[in-house]
């Protein structure tokens, strides 16, 4: 189990990352109901970092893209969301 210092590091890579994209972004923004202004302002939230790890992980895709240009292991951004707020809660689907 990774910490959750690293993992907060990881959700901040992925913001990064979303950010790295308008439509990526936009899409996040759309799901998660948050505009850019509370999404700057609660960046470091460990609430809002779990909803960008939850982003990426909904998409296999997004995990390989987002790791790839990390340099992470894709099992990272599981283990990143398990560390944070809400991580050790059953997935059902």
């Amino acid at each position: 189990m990774i910490g959750r210092e690293f993992a907060e590091t990881v959700a901040l890579q992925a913001l990064g990352w979303l950010a790295g994209e308008e439509a990526r972004l936009g899409a996040f923004l759309a799901v998660s109901g948050t505009g850019p202004g509370e999404l700057r302002a609660r960046a470091q939230d460990p609430e809002m970092m779990a909803a960008v790890l939850d982003f990426v992980l909904s998409e296999d895709g997004h995990v390989l893209e987002f790791t790839a240009a990390a340099g992470l292991r894709p099992e990272a951004v599981q283990e990143a969301r398990a560390a944070l707020p809400g991580g050790n809660l059953p997935h059902w689907t």
